[in-house]
């Protein structure tokens, strides 16, 4: 069993963080200001049943865009509808997990900066915050709500500066991917569900030291919400907003768990989780990771075409 632990720390503060009823974007902020981080963006989203507070972290790598480099630039993504259910739930819940991880490796990689490990290029980290979020109906297990719609919060989410993303989000109440811990998707480029790829397989069963698990996502899973289609959850919908390749991290059980459920923070899942991002962001922004191949994707679309028509969003 796998107990290199790096990130613990940091994902217990980030779950302790946003455990609180009183939890705000501006008090995540100044956690992070402490740290030594200084791009942050913090914005209050209304929605038609209430708001939350959309954060950006920026972590400046040594050869980044934001000193005029050409490192290429990761996007942490933590997907949820909110960290709290209240008044129907007390407490933290479930779906808080992408929350947590992003802003655990936010914590990280100020703490690696402060010890004089800096990554090669810049890291985009976002995650929104609402202690008070609402819930939906959903097989087998209920999912959370959102008090904003989903396109305008990914909108926020996805920033075009970053080059690949990682979408993290809790994947618990779900029939087909049942393991402790975490897993990856294959990666959604431009409407295609691409093979797994290797790099990110061979971070993973490092990271875990277990052979790689991956969520089996499908077409009905990376169509946009609101057409009544099944999704496993969300956690492919930012790929709609971009064209940089999408990869997902899931938060998985071995049970189906709901989004609303609390006393479901399976803290060994989420820093597992959290240091298989820290590790991508590493190798990736220094050039040793890739999402997908570039030359076989140049051939699908040569020979199939493109896929745009699936980012049509219903209105």
């Amino acid at each position: 069993m796998v107990m290199n632990l790096t990130c613990m720390k940091q994902v217990i503060e980030a779950a302790d963080l946003l455990e609180s009823a009183y939890v705000t974007g501006r008090k995540v902020k100044d956690v992070l200001t402490s740290r030594g981080l200084r791009e942050i963006e913090v914005e209050k989203i209304e929605g038609e049943k209430g708001s939350t507070d959309f954060i950006k972290v920026i972590v400046p790598g040594r050869n980044g865009k934001m000193t005029g480099g050409k490192a290429p630039t990761l996007g942490i993504i933590g997907r949820l509808g909110g960290v709290g259910a209240r008044p129907a739930m007390i407490g933290l819940v479930s779906d808080a997990d992408g929350a947590i991880v992003a802003l655990a490796c936010a914590l990280k990689l100020a703490d690696m900066a402060n010890g004089g490990d800096v990554l090669e290029g810049d890291v985009i980290i976002t995650t929104h915050i609402c202690p008070n979020a609402p819930t939906t109906p959903h097989e087998p297990v209920p999912f959370m709500g959102s008090p904003v719609d989903i396109f305008t919060i990914l909108q926020k989410e996805v920033d075009g500066q970053m080059d690949a993303i990682l979408s993290i989000d809790a994947t618990k109440g779900n029939r087909v991917i049942k393991v402790e811990g975490f897993a990856i998707t294959p990666t959604v480029k431009d409407g295609w569900i691409l093979k797994v790829s290797d790099d990110l397989i061979d971070i993973y069963e490092r990271v875990t030291g277990k052979t790689v698990a991956v969520v089996p996502i499908t077409m009905q899973d990376i169509t946009p919400y609101g057409t009544g289609i099944y999704h496993i959850n969300s956690i492919m919908q930012p790929w709609l907003m971009t064209s940089a390749p999408v990869v997902g991290v899931a938060i998985t059980a071995k049970l189906p768990v709901a989004g609303c459920a609390t006393g479901a923070t399976y803290i060994t899942s989420l820093e597992a989780a959290a240091r298989f991002c820290i590790e991508v962001a590493k190798d990736y922004t220094s050039g040793k990771c890739k999402f997908y191949d570039e030359n076989e994707f140049k051939k699908i679309l040569e020979i199939f075409g493109d896929m745009e028509k699936l980012r049509k969003i219903p209105k």
